[in-house]
């Protein structure tokens, strides 16, 4: 049997397929659009449509594709009509409106009272404060409403004509009651908003049918696909990368640094949502945290895009990449420089988006390759501060597993190893993403019968790096001034 996996993201979308024995046979790409004009952010969820069935097509002209599980970014939703037109274009998390619309949930439920019942922290970012703005600027569409479907559950319902959303996608609306697993009524009433136009909550790896009829007829095959609903996207990067004890952590390393752990209980401490972590539900009765760098590799594109000229030629004439040149330039000992990796802001446990970057202790005797190094320490020492600032609720890390970009820089991961004194575990898989949801269709389908099992093979481990007691020591001594570094900056 060949499954897959379905990842939606924001500027494109993407297919993995496996055979029955977990190995990759293929992956599908398509690219659409992000509309951004007057400091609005927004997509348009029929090119999504567009974007998947293309792939879909692909994939089933090259193989006889029998399930299929579906993951997709967060917060941003469709509304559909009656006869299921989209009635508007669709919101991003970094589109500005609602504000208004989250402070008067606030001031009438109270921020700290949803908080504890949403597992976020109230933010126009969420689905439920823009879903009050169409209500109160855009009426006329609003009216028309008759559902409203976040990423994976508008694909799922397109495919199979059943709307029906996991938990943890649910979760980034900020109108679930992510211990009872239930949409929140008294959220929904206080918004005007009739709480029967979204999906049905189910587990994540829930079937949720098999291909319409029309689908089959458009991908112009005659047998049935199962669709299952997957996660959110970094739920299905944590179980592609086979997160699934207390003790270990995800470590995403794209542009941004997603940290995501597992907790075994809903926290209760208001101060713990306070630094920005979020919670969603997770496998099992657990709850997956989110803690997040809002700059990981995009610093080191920073310094290769302004600083990093010649390197780029060199690598380009050997036919290298241009991070593996620059790597093979820096010391094996701690640079000593602190930077404050602030590039666009601070993310958790600061949530401080005046925040700046920092470069501290730079000397005539510094060079840019010293400069390199010390970006990637200094990401990893906030990486530290977030696993410090959850320890309550999470105990001791033991094991990171690292994928993305920054999973193929050795030298990055070894600096990760020493400054969090942790063992870190690389993964050859790319789309860790597109594994977690496969292989919870695969779980689905019976193509196999336990999950951790099945993802040893998709995302099978490149390299292990271990912590060098020298180096640890070292870094030790200046996570200390580390640590104290944005509160002594902040006030300049």
């Amino acid at each position: 049997m060949v499954f897959g996996g379905l990842d939606v993201g924001t500027t494109g979308c993407k297919i993995a397929l496996y055979s029955d024995e977990s190995q990759l046979l293929r992956t599908y790409y398509k690219e659409y659009d992000v509309i951004r004009n007057n400091g609005q952010h927004e997509i348009n969820f029929a090119d999504v449509r567009g974007g998947v069935l293309e792939l879909l097509k692909m994939a089933v002209k090259d193989y006889k594709v029998e399930a299929l599980g579906i993951t997709s970014f967060g917060e941003t939703f469709a509304m559909l009509d009656e006869n299921d037109n989209i009635l508007a274009p669709s919101m991003l998390y970094t589109d500005p409106r609602g504000e208004a619309e989250c402070k008067e949930l606030c001031d009438v439920l109270g921020e700290e009272r949803l908080t504890l019942l949403t597992g976020v922290k109230p933010h126009p970012m969420y689905s439920i404060s823009k879903i009050m703005w169409h209500k109160n600027n855009n009426p006329e569409a609003f009216s028309k409403c008759k559902r409203i479907l976040l990423g994976e559950d508008f694909i799922v319902y397109s495919i199979t004509g059943k709307a029906q959303i996991d938990y943890s996608l649910a979760a980034r609306t900020a109108a679930f009651d992510i211990e009872k697993k239930c949409w929140i009524e008294e959220i929904f009433n206080e918004a005007g908003v009739d709480a029967s136009l979204m999906s049905e909550p189910v587990p994540a790896g829930t079937e949720a049918g098999v291909t319409t009829a029309e689908i089959k007829n458009i991908l112009g095959i005659d047998y049935d696909i199962t669709i299952v609903n997957g996660c959110h996207d970094q739920v299905a990067g944590m179980i592609g990368s086979g997160i699934f004890e207390t003790y270990q952590a995800m470590d995403g390393t794209g542009t941004v640094e997603c940290i995501p752990v597992i907790l075994n209980q809903k926290p209760t401490d208001i101060n713990f949502y306070e630094g920005g972590y979020s919670v969603v539900p997770y496998l099992g009765g657990q709850y997956a945290c989110y803690a997040l760098s809002f700059t990981g590799g995009a610093t080191l594109k920073w310094f290769r895009d302004n600083f990093a000229e010649l390197e780029w030629k060199a690598a380009e004439n050997e036919g290298k990449n241009v991070y593996a040149e620059l790597d093979s330039k820096v010391s094996d000992k701690p640079t000593g420089i602190l930077v404050l990796p602030h590039f666009a802001g601070a993310a958790t446990p600061y949530m401080d988006n005046d925040s700046k970057a920092a470069f501290i202790g730079v000397t005539l005797e510094t060079t840019k390759y010293d400069l390199y190094k010390a970006l990637m320490e200094g990401t990893s020492y906030e990486m530290l501060l977030n696993f410090n600032t959850m320890k309550a609720m999470t105990g001791e890390i033991e094991e990171i597993r690292a994928t993305g970009g920054g999973a193929t820089s050795d030298v990055w991961l070894q600096i990760k190893a020493d400054i969090l004194d942790t063992e870190i575990t690389a993964l050859s898989c790319k789309e860790v993403g597109a594994a977690g949801t496969a292989a919870l269709a695969g779980l689905a389908v019976g193509v196999f019968t336990e999950l951790n099992k099945a993802v040893e093979k998709m995302a099978p481990v490149r390299k292990v790096f271990k912590s060098t007691a020298e180096n640890v020591s070292i870094y030790n001594e200046l996570y200390k001034k580390y640590a104290n570094l944005y509160g002594a900056v902040k006030g300049l």
